[in-house]
């Protein structure tokens, strides 16, 4: 069974038992449950939402807090004299996915 969930600002197409890394969630540890669902695979049959499937959530348990590859950024203007170099480390959150939840109609 697979699902596209929305998570943060991005979607992922998640299966149970998949661990991933998504943007940093305001829950530090416990379980974390996804309720906007767009679409959701199991076997031949897929189902589509308008724009959500009402009944569907997924769980998942939240296992760490890291951060990010390291972005180094570098500005140059030639012939005036002008360098700078920044960097950047985005924060994320460590999840893995328990299972895809369907209520029954």
């Amino acid at each position: 069974m697979q699902a596209v969930v929305k998570i943060g600002s991005s979607q992922h197409l998640v299966t149970p038992g998949q661990e991933l890394l998504v943007d940093k969630l305001s829950v530090e540890t416990g379980e974390v449950i996804f309720d906007q669902v767009f679409l959701l695979i199991d076997g031949d049959q897929v189902q589509v939402g308008q724009p959500t499937l009402p009944g569907v959530k997924v769980s998942a348990q939240v296992e760490s807090s890291v951060k990010g590859d390291k972005i180094r950024v570098f500005k140059f203007k030639a012939k005036s004299r002008y360098s700078k170099t920044t960097g950047f480390r985005a924060k994320l959150t460590k999840i893995k996915i328990n299972e895809i939840r369907v209520k029954k109609a």
